[in-house]
């Protein structure tokens, strides 16, 4: 027992051992990841009830019905016009096109490209993106040329009283 204080177990040359002093817990390998994969679980259970009402959100979007909104009187747009709205909320424009005297399609304007506005060119009978040369088929919000490969998404329209209205956003497909 030369070289050893009897105060001190170790050797002086040992600098590690306090690590373990008063039964102090080391983190190994083992100990981090139960730590790690401990904590994760509780952020998922925190997080849970929010990607729920996400998870609803999203699920229901494939016909999302919203306050009806009145667009024009039938009277005011002629056969092959169109008419620029905002619907569902004042940040989402979009066009109201009178395809025939009783058939009317309405698309959300953004390009599914990179959301330039869309255009209806009533000489082509089709929608146009001016950004990428995108172009839409009208009757059905399809892409037909360009880079855009979804569709427009289709704003649901109904003639009462009259008038047209905006009554739903019909998601595209993924």
């Amino acid at each position: 027992m030369a070289g050893r204080n009897n105060n001190n177990p170790f050797d002086q040359d040992n600098y590690t051992h306090n690590i373990d002093r008063n039964n102090e817990r080391s983190l190994d390998r083992r100990g981090f990841m139960k730590t790690l994969v401990g904590a994760a679980g509780v952020f998922a259970v925190a997080s849970l009830p929010w990607g729920t009402l996400a998870a609803k959100e999203l699920m229901g979007l494939s016909d999302k019905e919203y306050p009806h909104k009145k667009i024009v009187d039938v009277k005011n747009l002629p056969v092959g016009e169109s008419l620029e709205f905002h619907f569902p909320s004042e940040h989402d424009s979009a066009v109201l096109i009178r395809l025939e005297e009783n058939k009317y399609v309405a698309y959300q304007n953004a390009c599914t490209h990179l959301r330039c506005p869309v255009y209806w060119v009533k000489e082509e009978r089709e929608m146009v993106c001016p950004c990428h040369h995108g172009k839409f088929d009208v009757q059905t919000g399809a892409p037909t040329a360009g880079p855009p490969r979804r569709p427009l998404p289709e704003v649901i329209v109904e003639v009462k009283d009259e008038a047209v209205y905006a009554v739903r956003v019909k998601r595209y497909e993924a």
